[in-house]
C-alpha cells in the first residue's frame, strides 16, 4: 500500500475528482478527512472509505472553517502528512466583463485563498513532522487558457505558479508541493465550463481539442494524487502536473 499510516485532508471531498481522490487515497491505506461544504456527500463517500476516514464540513474560503478541519484531522488521526486542495470554482463561460464582482471574489476566495489558508492551519504540523505533501488542483487553463473562462483561468494560473513557489520555500522542511493540472473533466461544473448546454454534440466540440479524445475522468486525477503524495515521487516537487490528454503540448 502505497500510503500506508499516511493523513490526508481532502477538499471538495463530497463528489468529482475529491471523491475519488479520498477512495483511492484509503485504498492504498491512508486515513483520510473528507472536506466539503456537502457535508451529507463527504459522509456518504467517507462511508465507502472505512473506518479510518472522517466527514468534516468546511467551507475552504473561511478561516475558521479551515483551522477547525486542521484541528480535526490532528486530533483524530495525530497528524497530517498529505492535504489535497481540490475544492474549486468557476463562473460560466461567458465574455470577462459580464462576470460580476461577487463571481469574481468567490473564485478568487474558493480557488486561491483556500490555499493560503490551508497552509496556515497545515504547515506548522507538517514543518514539526519534517514531512508533508500538498498537492494543489491546478488546471490546464492555467497552462492554456480557453477563451470565456478569463478569471476562471487567472485563478488557476496563480495555484499553478504558487505551487512551485511553495516547493522552492518548503523544500528545506522536508515538504513536498506540486500541482495536478486537469484538462475540463466530467464533474458538476463541466456545463459551466462549457458555456452550453451538455449536450454529445456540444462535448465533441471541447472534446475535439483534446489529443487523446475524450475528457478527463475523476480516477484520472486520483492516480495522479496517488502516485505524488507517495514515496514513488519522493523527489517530485514543484511540477505543474498536467493530466489532460495532451491538450497542453
Amino acid at each position: 500500500m502505497k500510503l500506508k499510516d499516511r493523513v490526508a485532508i481532502v477538499t471538495g471531498a463530497a463528489s468529482g475528482f475529491g471523491a475519488e481522490i479520498a477512495r483511492q487515497f484509503a485504498g492504498e491505506g491512508a486515513a483520510v478527512v473528507l472536506a466539503d461544504l456537502n457535508e451529507e456527500g463527504a459522509r456518504r463517500v467517507a462511508a465507502e472509505c472505512g473506518e479510518a476516514a472522517l466527514a468534516q464540513r468546511c467551507d475552504v474560503s473561511l478561516k475558521a472553517d479551515v483551522d477547525a478541519l486542521a484541528e480535526a484531522a490532528r486530533e483524530r488521526f495525530g497528524r497530517v502528512d498529505i492535504v489535497v486542495n481540490n475544492a474549486g470554482w468557476t463562473h460560466r463561460n461567458q465574455p470577462m466583463l459580464e462576470v460580476d464582482e461577487a463571481s469574481f471574489d468567490k473564485i478568487f476566495a474558493v480557488n486561491v485563498k483556500s490555499i493560503y489558508l490551508m497552509a496556515q492551519a497545515v504547515l506548522p504540523l507538517m514543518r514539526a513532522q519534517k514531512s508533508g505533501v500538498i498537492l494543489n488542483i491546478g488546471s490546464t487553463a492555467g497552462l492554456r487558457p480557453r477563451p470565456g473562462l478569463t478569471w476562471y483561468n487567472a485563478s488557476k494560473g496563480a495555484v499553478n505558479l504558487l505551487s512551485k513557489s511553495m516547493a522552492v520555500e518548503l523544500a528545506p522542511d522536508g515538504i513536498r508541493v506540486n500541482a495536478i493540472c486537469p484538462v475540463m473533466g466530467e464533474t458538476g461544473l463541466l456545463e459551466a465550463f462549457m458555456g452550453v448546454p451538455d449536450t454529445p454534440e456540444n462535448r465533441a466540440r471541447f472534446i475535439a481539442t483534446i489529443p487523446l479524445g475524450r475528457l478527463s475522468r475523476p480516477d484520472d486525477i486520483a492516480r495522479a494524487a496517488v502516485f505524488l503524495a507517495s514515496d514513488d515521487a519522493g523527489f517530485i516537487t514543484g511540477v505543474e502536473f498536467p493530466v489532460d490528454g495532451g491538450r497542453s503540448v
